[in-house]
C-alpha cells in the first residue's frame, strides 16, 4: 500500500512538472519547500550561478540536462574537495554514487598500457558503478586541487522517481558520454588499416 506522504508528494510532483512548463524557474522554488530541498545552502548566489555554468556548460558532461535539472540536482548534492593526488574513485571499490567536477581536472586511469584520459569541469566519474551497482571499473585521481558535487545513489533515484523526465534525460547523458568514451578508447588502441 502506498503511503499518503508519497502519494502527495507524487500528486505534488505532477503538480510541479505541469507547472514547470509555465514558470522552471517558479517550481523549483516550490519544489524546494514541498521536498526538502536545500534552500539555505551555505554557498552564495554567486558561486551557485558559477557551478549551474560550469556544469551546463560543459560539452562532455550530461549535455542533456535543462537549467531546472541542474538547479535540483545541485540542490541535493554534497560538495567535495580533493588534493592533487587523492583518489576520486578508487578501482575494485564502490562509488555508491556519482561525482561532477566543478574545477580543476583529474585523469581517468584506465588499466591498459599506461593510459590515462582526462576529465574537467562539468564532467562526470563513477557512473560505471553508479549505473551496475559493481566495484569502480577504474580509478580517478585529482591532476590539482579540484572541487565536485557528489550525489549517492538513493539521493539520485529519489529525485528521479519525482521527476521521472530528469531521470530520462540524467540516463541518455550518460549512455551519450559512455558512448562517446568507449570510441576515445577504441580509437586510441586499433591500429589503423593497412592497404
Amino acid at each position: 500500500m502506498v503511503s499518503l506522504t508519497s502519494q502527495v508528494q507524487r500528486n505534488a510532483a505532477l503538480l510541479l512538472f505541469c507547472y514547470s512548463q509555465v514558470s522552471p524557474v517558479v517550481s523549483v522554488k516550490c519544489a524546494r519547500k514541498v521536498f526538502g530541498l536545500r534552500a539555505d545552502r551555505a554557498m552564495s548566489k554567486a558561486t551557485q550561478q558559477q557551478d549551474l555554468s560550469a556544469l551546463s556548460a560543459a560539452k562532455r558532461g550530461l549535455v542533456y540536462l535543462t537549467p531546472n535539472d541542474w538547479t535540483l540536482i545541485t540542490d541535493k548534492a554534497t560538495r567535495t574537495q580533493f588534493q592533487a593526488g587523492d583518489p576520486i574513485v578508487q578501482k575494485g571499490k564502490r562509488t555508491n554514487g556519482v561525482y561532477l567536477l566543478l574545477n580543476g581536472s583529474a585523469t581517468v586511469q584506465i588499466h591498459s598500457p599506461g593510459t590515462v584520459s582526462p576529465i574537467g569541469p562539468g564532467e562526470i566519474c563513477g557512473e560505471i558503478s553508479f549505473l551496475d551497482e559493481l566495484p569502480a571499473t577504474t580509478s580517478v585521481v585529482a591532476q590539482k586541487p579540484l572541487e565536485a558535487l557528489y550525489l549517492d545513489r538513493p539521493t539520485l533515484l529519489s529525485l528521479f522517481e519525482l521527476f521521472p523526465h530528469l531521470g530520462s534525460r540524467f540516463y541518455h547523458s550518460l549512455a551519450c558520454g559512455l558512448a562517446r568514451r568507449l570510441r576515445e578508447l577504441i580509437a586510441v588502441e586499433t591500429p589503423p588499416e593497412k592497404e
